[in-house]
Formats: structure tokens, sequence, C-alpha cells
């Protein structure tokens, strides 16, 4: 036997145990290469951002936007989005084929099937967007990327769609991990907004992925935390109905935010995407000449709200210019994220309202810094509507105990605020509607998702040409065959049961060549079902084309082993009300 064929032997080995949704030890290795990969991806993305930045900002900094000139300010977004406008129009064909969104899309639409272009332009835009900076973050290209990574890996080996689900999420996991430095709130976004499930068979794959690539990015770039404090205070009981106000204001923030997207989405529909990135920049750029902390990813903005190092009116003008400018640069499509700038605005507004009860009310300077980070984890559950991924990110890069329960007060109360009180969807699905996309899905769907035909699938049948002979259909026969697959020039058209064929053969004991099709038996309608889908596509094909059974196939006609089991509507129904 030939090296080649024990690798395809093995990877059709690996392909029929991945389809299973317990699969744990094939999805874990799979999910540490993933992150590996990813970790490595992330961390040269970062690379070429910082020393982009490094080269181009005083004082060798990557955030010290607030060091250039009024002209420098306006110049470097509107630049950088022209050169983006440019290199859109020309590789992309003005498509939006970036982002989390598109991830969404994707794992939504299209099995998680992500495309190498889409990879090569989001590095490329997202790191022209952040060099030159954009009002956005670096986690949404991150995540992208990270996707990529997942789905790419388990197309190039041919997994069945719901292990590439897996892997997909995998790599969104890792990414957050590497870009935050916080692999649980990877795991928990992954779950949360990615996959939406907490399954053990996705969840141990993605822990691993997310611990692996938070290594690599450790090894790369220490462990220090992109927020920097010594020691928190704690809110005292009294202080409780100030979090809770802190909560609702968060969450008409959030509202506001989610509505100013809408409506500029709608506003500028009609205009070809280059054309969007130049009045994203352009309007960044003229708010940064009298604001500059609205450029950039805003690190350096939450380190300094967090310290208590603004003014009240300062505090109020960054929260409302970087609202507006992430607004119109998310509206209008610029290859970046907007988690980052959430927790800007969210924890300015919390810095905020720190200030006003120190100044005004004479509470405690030291809690501050508190309510920077309580508006800051808020601000991104409201967004995200992930408080669980908000609650856990905030905890990790600040990794003090202290912030945990006011952020859990304030993170329900705005999420109730957004979602029940003023009806807003997560950004992310806000972001789908307005691509005319609906990604809803049930329980039951999701279950369906989850698991290969290939795990399903009966494997007790033989092939027989449509006309066959006497001898070769009774030594296929010997073994008690359930299915018959009828083949035309090996391609499958029917399928009988293995009894009436043996009955036939048995009572009219041909002498010659004999046609399947013609023979007195009960032959089922089938269709023909790639051996990576997942049950989910199989009750699509039920549902939308009524075969009475699929014949689950190789995706390559010349692969060494062309069918791979059969699966009936009843034995689909069975496996579905399960």
């Amino acid at each position: 036997m030939s090296v080649r064929t024990r690798i395809n032997q093995g990877l059709d080995k690996l392909r029929l145990q991945s389809a299973r949704p317990d699969a744990l030890i094939q999805m874990s290795i799979l999910g540490l290469i993933v992150g590996l990969v990813t970790g490595i991806t992330i961390t040269v993305f970062l690379f070429v951002i910082d020393t982009g930045l490094r080269f181009l900002l005083p004082a060798d900094s990557t955030e010290n936007f607030e060091g250039l000139s009024m002209a420098a300010r306006f110049s470097f977004p509107f630049i950088g989005a022209v050169i983006l406008a440019i290199f859109f129009k020309l590789v992309a064909k003005d498509d939006p084929v970036v982002g989390v969104v598109n991830v969404l899309e994707r794992l939504q639409f299209h099995e998680g099937y992500m495309k190498v272009r889409s990879f090569i332009l989001q590095f490329i835009g997202a790191s022209i967007a952040l060099i030159s900076g954009q009002s956005m973050g670096r986690e949404g290209p991150a995540i992208h990327l990270g996707s990529s990574v997942g789905s790419l890996l388990g197309q190039s080996i041919g997994l069945p769609n719901n292990a590439i689900r897996t892997l997909l999420a995998c790599g969104s996991a890792a990414a957050i991990g590497a870009a935050f430095n916080t692999p649980l709130a990877g795991v928990i976004f992954a779950m949360e907004i990615i996959i939406v499930e907490y399954t053990l068979a996705s969840f141990i794959p993605i822990i691993i992925a997310a611990v692996a690539a938070s290594g690599i990015s450790q090894l790369a770039y220490g462990h220090e935390r992109i927020i920097k404090i010594e020691e928190l205070g704690h809110i005292p009981a009294n202080e409780i109905p100030f979090i809770l106000l802190l909560g609702v204001l968060v969450g008409i923030a959030s509202t506001i935010f989610s509505i100013s997207i809408r409506h500029m989405s709608r506003t500028i529909r009609d205009i070809n995407l280059s054309l969007r990135f130049v009045i994203a920049g352009t309007f960044t750029g003229l708010v940064a000449i009298a604001i500059p902390q609205v450029l950039g990813v805003g690190y350096d903005t939450i380190q300094n709200a967090v310290l208590g190092q603004y003014s009240i009116a300062i505090l109020f003008a960054m929260m409302i210019c970087k609202l507006l400018t992430t607004a119109v640069s998310v509206s209008c499509g610029l290859p970046a994220g907007l988690i980052s700038p959430s927790l800007v605005i969210g924890s300015v507004g919390g810095a905020l309202m720190g200030s006003i009860l120190h100044q005004w009310f004479n509470f405690p300077e030291v809690n501050n810094s508190l309510y920077a980070l309580i508006g800051m984890s808020a601000m991104m559950g409201a967004c995200l509507q992930a408080p669980l991924a908000a609650l856990t990110a905030v905890f990790e890069i600040t990794a003090s105990h202290n912030v945990i329960w006011p952020s859990m007060l304030a993170i329900v109360v705005a999420q109730l605020i957004s979602r029940q009180l003023f009806k807003q969807p997560p950004i992310f699905d806000l972001l789908l509607q307005l691509r005319g996309l609906d990604i809803s899905s049930s329980p039951v769907m999701q279950s369906l998702h989850r698991t290969g035909v290939a795990k399903i699938m009966n494997q007790n049948y033989v092939c027989l040409d449509r006309i066959s002979s006497c001898d070769i259909a009774t030594n296929e026969i010997k073994n008690d065959p359930q299915w018959i697959i009828v083949t035309e020039d090996n391609f499958p058209i029917s399928l009988m049961r293995g009894i009436d064929l043996a009955h036939y053969i048995e009572t009219e004991a041909p002498d010659d060549n004999f046609d399947l099709m013609q023979i007195p038996a009960k032959r089922y309608e089938i269709n023909i079902i790639d051996v990576r889908a997942t049950m989910a596509k199989a009750h699509e094909v039920f549902t939308q084309e009524m075969p009475e059974a699929l014949c689950v196939t190789h995706w390559d006609r010349n692969a060494t082993r062309y069918v791979y089991g059969v699966l009936t509507k009843e034995q689909f129904d069975q496996s579905f009300t399960r």
C-alpha cells in the first residue's frame, strides 16, 4: 500500500470520526493546531500594526495620536481611508467580505467556509485602517483572521462541515485570546456570539485553541495587561443605586449607538463602498482636529480614564465624539472592529459618572477607576448582548475581583434597557439585518448543525451497476447488505433493499445480465449529499427536494471511495426526533 493511499485512508477515517458531535480527541488535536497557527497569525498582525504606528507616531508610541499636529490628525484617517478605498476598489470590487459580520454570515449560510481572499483583504485592510488611526478596534479583524485559519484548515483536509464550524469557533476564540491576552473571554465570546451554544464537544477544543493562541501571544508580547492598575477599591453597598443608574445610562448610550448605525447605514446604502470609506475617514479626521482621542484603538484613552486624568468636559466630549466616529466608521464598512471602541465609550462614560459623583457629591476619588471599568463592561455587554463575554473580558483585563459584582449589575441593567426597553438587537445581528440577512436559528437546527451525515448514515450497502450479471449480484449479496445502491456510469441513480434483490435472484435465477431498474422491487428516489454535510443540510434537502433517501458521496468523483453510505428519510426522521 502506497504512502498516498495510507494518507487518504487516514483522512477518510478522520472525516468519519469528526462527523460525530462527540469526537473530542480528534477535534482537540485540531483545535490545538488552530490555536497555534492563529496565535502566530495574530502576533504577526499586531506586529505589523505596532511597527507602522511606532514609525509614524511621535515618541515611538503606538497610540500617541494626541501628539500629532492638527493637520496630521485630519490627514492620518483621511489618507488611510483613500488608500483603503483604492485597495478595496481594485482588489475586493467593493465587496464587504471582512469582519465578524462576514464570519457570522459564512457560518450561517455557507457552513463556515471562509475564503483565502477575504483573509488577505482583512489582514491588509485592517492593518491600513488601524495604522491610519480610524476610530475602530483590532479585535474584529483578529476574529475574522482566526476564524479563517480554523475554517481553511478544515477545508484543506476535507473535514465534515460540523467540524469546520467548530474549528472556525476555535479560531475566533484563539484570536480574542491572542489579541486581548484574555483566553477565557475568547472562549465565552466564541460560545456566546459565534456558534451560540454550550456543548462539551465544542467547548474543549475551543478552550485548547484559546490557551494555545494566548501562549503564543505571551511569548511574543509578555504577560502585560492592556490596562495597568495597581489596586482597585471596593464599591460600598450605598453606591448600588449609582451602579444601577450607570447601567441605565450605558444602556441608553448603547441604544443611541445602534440607532446611529442603523440610520447612517440606510442613508449611505446607495453609495459605493470605496466612497463610504472616504466619508468615514473625512468625518473622523475632522472630529480628531478637536478631539484626537477618537483616533486609534483607544487603549491609552481607557487607561487615562481609569486613572482619572480627564476633566468632566473632556470626558463628555470624548464619549460623544467616539460614539459618533465609530458609528460612522462601522456604517461605512471600514475593515476593522467595534469591540475596542465600545470599551472606550463605556470606560469614558463610567469615568464621567465617577468624576461627577466625586466632584459634585464628594464621593471617594478612588472609585472613579471602578466606575470606568464598570462602564466599560456594561457597554460591551449591551452592544454585543453577550454579558458573560463582557464580564469575563473586563475581569481578565483588570485581574481584579472587585470589579465583578458591580459589573454584573450594570451589565444586566444596560442589556435590559437596550434589548427589552428599546428593542435593540445585538450589534452584529443588526449589521446582518442591514445586509438583508437573518441568522436566527432554532435549538433543533443548531443541534443538526453539530452532527454530520456521516455519523447517521447506514454503511451496510453495496453498489451494483444497473446492468449486472447474476454471478456478480449473488457474490455481492452474500453478506446480506441492507441496501443496494444502483449505479450507472459509477453514479448512484436509485436505491433498493438488499432483501428484494436476494429474493429476485432466488426465485428467478437469471442466466444473463439483468436490469436492476426493471426487476420487481421497491426503488427509492435518491439525491446526492456530500459526506461533509451536516444533518441541517440533510434536513434542507429532504424538505425542499423531497427525495426518499440520500446517497452520501465524496465530493470528488475520482476519489478512491466515492460512495460512503445511505441516509433514508425514515432514518433521518428517527434521528431528528431523538
